[in-house]
């Protein structure tokens, strides 16, 4: 059996194209008409992707994030009509791991689907070491768990991979396109902003005091870097 990929979108043909794509290429489908029964599928059925509309009655895509991210950290893909850049920031700050605009095409959203699932899968995308050390910061790959001073931290899975990233290579400079090359693959096109949101979620969680950062540097001009305070 596939994973399983909960569609929550209040348009019928929207989830009945989707389910009939991804069933094609091995995905078991769930679906769900509003953000209230998104929220009692997901307990449920305890999918391995999201794919979420923004605007749905009973609970709205926004919404549907802020309860559910209080207790799971499954990725989430937005499915959105809203063109304001402001509405992906809000999503992105909320969890989401990747977003793509009405109308889309089956084949760039199943493109995006793998890259988002590859992140979750044991190892990651990195090369060599699997326990990365910064500081007291660690992040072990085989366990996709992150302390911080001893503590747990809960990252997303674009988080989880962005950090690791950044770890694996202390205090190299990494650009802004690089780092969404990493995170979404040769193929993908998409706004540098999502890099720089995921990074302040990223400092809010790990850092001390996310307005002066000791882990995640940023290189002005150029992207960001990782190291602790006393290795610069």
């Amino acid at each position: 059996m596939g994973k399983t990929i909960l569609i929550a979108d209040d348009h019928a043909n929207v989830r009945a194209l989707v389910q009939d794509y991804l069933s094609e290429h091995g995905y078991r489908i769930v679906t769900a008409r509003d953000g209230a029964e998104a929220l009692a599928v997901a307990q449920q059925e305890m999918p391995d992707l999201i794919l979420l509309d923004i605007m749905m009655p009973n609970l709205n895509g926004f919404e549907f994030m802020r309860a559910y991210r209080k207790q799971h950290n499954v990725p989430i893909i937005l499915l959105t009509a809203r063109m304001a850049e402001t509405d992906k920031v809000v999503g992105l700050e909320l969890g989401a791991d990747d977003y793509v605009t009405k109308p889309f095409g089956m084949a760039e959203l199943l493109a995006r689907i793998r890259a988002v699932l590859r992140r979750t899968e044991s190892g990651g995308l990195g090369p060599g070491d699997k326990v990365h050390r910064i500081g007291d910061l660690v992040l072990n790959r085989n366990t996709f768990s992150v302390t911080v001073e001893g503590r747990p931290v809960s990252l997303t899975p674009s988080e989880f991979e962005l950090l690791a990233t950044l770890m694996e290579f202390p205090k190299r400079v990494f650009t802004r396109d690089t780092l969404l090359e990493r995170l979404q693959g040769n193929d993908y096109e998409g706004a540098e902003r999502t890099i720089d949101v995921h990074i302040r979620n990223l400092r809010r969680k790990i850092e001390p005091d996310a307005a002066a950062p000791r882990y995640i540097k940023t290189v002005f001009g150029i992207g960001y870097r990782c190291g602790a305070d006393e290795e610069d």
